[in-house]
């Protein structure tokens, strides 16, 4: 068989060969996190990072309130919170390892008070009111960034403060500024 004929059944077998393997598996996103502590299955539930956050501004001035010592500890972590939601670079991976640190910085007794509270989209709209964070007007029509490039899409979340990878919002945002401050205030 002549060199050049060989090189191209080589070729065409590779090909072949190639065609038939079975297609990369695609590269799946990790799921909102899921608390073993928390409930977030009764109707109008606060995510579970909403209700940690929520429920431990909830604690202050109750037995069960956070101490200088988890405040030291709880600081950085919702730091790092923050800093994942607003620059929308953060993986959910990463959230979700943040907030499994928070809830192990939580004594059993913390969380139990924090699940107890029943945490819903109305206490966080309460909450919001209570501290004069604005919340938006829901006027956006659902599906109207559809048509857009992702590059308009940014930019049309840029100009409404938000970013790809948010989660709730303003008052979400408002909600991981407050837990922040009510825990440098623990620190002082």
């Amino acid at each position: 068989m002549k060199p050049i004929y060989w090189l191209a059944s080589a070729i065409v077998t590779a090909a072949v060969l190639s065609a038939c393997a079975a297609p990369a598996a695609p590269v799946e996103s990790a799921a909102a996190y899921v608390s073993a502590n928390l409930d977030t299955s009764y109707e109008n539930a606060l995510s579970a990072r909403n209700q940690l956050a929520l429920g431990t501004l909830n604690l202050a001035g109750t037995p069960e309130a956070v101490s200088p010592v988890q405040a030291a500890a709880l600081l950085p972590l919702w730091q790092a919170v923050r800093a994942t939601s607003q620059s929308g670079g953060g993986s959910q991976t990463e959230v979700n390892a943040l907030l499994t640190q928070i809830e192990a910085a939580l004594t059993e007794a913390q969380l139990t008070a924090i699940r107890a509270q029943g945490l819903t989209q109305t206490d966080l709209q309460d909450w919001a009111t209570a501290n004069g964070v604005t919340l938006g007007t829901g006027g956006g029509e659902p599906g109207s960034g559809q048509g857009l490039s992702p590059e308009a899409r940014a930019t049309r979340q840029a100009e409404q403060g938000r970013t790809p990878n948010s989660t709730g919002g303003g008052a979400s945002t408002a909600l991981v500024d407050a837990v922040a401050t009510y825990l440098e205030s623990l620190g002082s």
